[in-house]
């Protein structure tokens, strides 16, 4: 039966089922048990598996990353949580230097099924050294897999495939959405829902039976004729209310949901550029060398003779996040932002 569940819940439902499964995996990092995780998505699981399994760490992101690699070099599949990927820049050596090159530099001996995880991209007034987004970062280095969604069925699907899976995955979650709730008990509708703002979407419905979604695989989050609009994790959702607006206006927008960055699903995006002959690409990071440039260089690429107009690519500003809250506004994408791109694209005067 179809169920209402958010981020959060979704992602302890991941975990907790995978701890069942299988007992070589453990959950290790800053507040993870006794304080239920800093934003409560380990809530409970130190009182089912215990202190062996979940496991407190000191505030040392180089030393328990590294810890978390050494496990998984030995048989063991753990999920090292960051409190926030702003933190977790201090234990790049053991992600960029050691998880994601033990395959390769062991010439296949070694493998690092390891998972890290934690809250990336804005989160409110949170400043420059708080609010960064590091997919293009991470997914930059070769032997790493990153995911990057926010659909809670997605998340939780992804986030067990991500466990099961045998090379090291970096997986970026929303720092203000693990609120989010997904409603799916009507048929045919998934209804999000944040605060006063609710987003519907097409797709499947979340059920109590076990959910993997494949790495590697966008999905079609509405379907559409006119314009293509590609994004992921939260900015999703900004893409999802544009294409509302621009229904009003009689333009009719395809949104795609990237959710796994690398290996990024380019035949998606191709065939339903091959459909719109047009092209958004919405990226909360920043734009130089981004996920954004990536897709448009491979669409120029690979479907350059279906373009009807230049892909546009919305990113945030190409500087340090202010403080400011009307700063903040200004340099976040926005679906505003992204129904002036459509009409410029569609050469239709705003």
């Amino acid at each position: 039966m179809s169920r209402k569940i958010n981020l959060r819940d979704a992602l302890r439902e991941a975990m907790t089922e995978e701890m069942r499964r299988d007992e070589s995996v453990f959950l290790m990092g800053e507040e993870v048990a006794e304080y239920n995780g800093a934003y409560k998505v380990s809530k409970g699981m130190l009182e089912e598996f215990g202190a062996k399994r979940v496991i407190d760490t000191p505030i040392a992101e180089l030393g328990f990353a590294g810890i978390g690699v050494g496990a998984a070099m030995n048989g063991l599949r753990p999920i090292v949580e960051f409190m926030t990927w702003n933190f977790a820049v201090l234990a790049f050596d053991q992600i960029v230097n050691n998880a994601a090159k033990t395959l390769s530099q062991s010439a296949g001996q070694f493998k690092c099924p390891i998972v890290f995880r934690g809250p990336s991209g804005s989160a409110g007034q949170l400043a420059q050294q708080h609010s960064q987004t590091f997919e293009a970062w991470l997914a930059n280095c070769p032997g790493l897999k990153v995911i990057s969604s926010v659909d809670p069925r997605d998340s939780k699907g992804l986030l067990k495939a991500a466990i099961r899976d045998d090379d090291p995955i970096c997986i970026m979650e929303s720092e203000v959405m693990y609120a989010l709730n997904l409603d799916t008990t009507q048929p045919g509708k998934r209804t999000y829902s944040f605060g006063k703002k609710t987003w519907e979407t097409e797709g499947l419905p979340f059920t109590d039976e076990e959910i993997l979604v494949p790495i590697g695989k966008a999905v079609i989050r509405r379907t559409g004729t006119d314009v293509t609009i590609v994004s992921f994790n939260k900015m999703m959702l900004e893409a999802i209310e544009a294409a509302d607006e621009l229904a009003k206006e009689g333009i009719s927008a395809e949104v795609i949901d990237l959710r796994t960055i690398r290996p990024m699903d380019h035949e998606t995006i191709i065939n339903s550029v091959k459909k719109t002959n047009r092209l958004i690409v919405v990226d909360e990071s920043w734009p130089f060398a981004g996920i954004s440039a990536e897709v448009a260089y491979n669409i120029q690429r690979m479907a350059f003779d279906y373009l009807d107009a230049p892909v546009i690519r919305i990113n945030a500003a190409d500087t340090s996040l202010p403080y400011a809250p009307t700063l903040v506004e200004e340099y976040l994408p926005n679906p505003t932002k992204i129904v002036k791109a459509v009409k410029e694209v569609m050469y239709v005067n705003s």
